[in-house]
């Protein structure tokens, strides 16, 4: 039997599609401080609930797409959306059987990955430092995690 007939890619990629758009869209200043990190949240379902669907190609090119949409340095969100998957993809059969909460967790740790190494990246090119702000991007992607799941299951038939 082939398995690739089984894999969702048509939910992997419109939900990577519309998570890009909502990381990119302009919001108010004081919503956008509180914004999680959408499309490495989706990236991270994706990553733990069908590893072989997007492997890593597909955070690298939702990488380099929201490098090019923010102006960062090419390859920057690219390089840390493939770590974070990488780690996802590599633990997803101990990930997937763990209770939400503790899904949350990794959630929450991935997401901090995700910052500290575009935070890195920031400093190391020379770009301006953000404000420790950017570490409640983290803290709110765990607190929707449960939500991304329970939206992000109903697309596809989990194994």
């Amino acid at each position: 039997m082939n398995t690739r007939v089984s894999e969702p890619r048509g939910a992997l990629m419109l939900s990577a599609f519309i998570a890009l758009i909502f990381q990119v869209v302009p919001l108010p200043t004081w919503l956008a401080i509180v914004r999680p990190a959408f499309l490495v949240i989706v990236v991270l379902y994706w990553s733990i609930s069908a590893p072989r669907a997007g492997g890593l190609f597909l955070p690298f090119l939702c990488g380099l797409a929201l490098d090019v949409f923010r102006g960062a340095v090419l390859g920057e969100h690219a390089l840390a959306l493939v770590i974070v998957a990488f780690l996802a993809i590599r633990f997803h059969l101990l990930i997937r059987n763990k209770p939400i909460f503790e899904q949350a967790l990794f959630a929450f740790a991935a997401l901090a990955l995700y910052e500290f190494v575009v935070w890195s990246i920031d400093g190391w090119s020379g770009h301006s430092l953000n404000s420790g702000l950017r570490w409640l991007h983290p803290v709110t992607g765990g607190l929707l995690w449960p939500i991304a799941c329970g939206l992000l299951s109903r697309t596809h038939r989990p194994r």
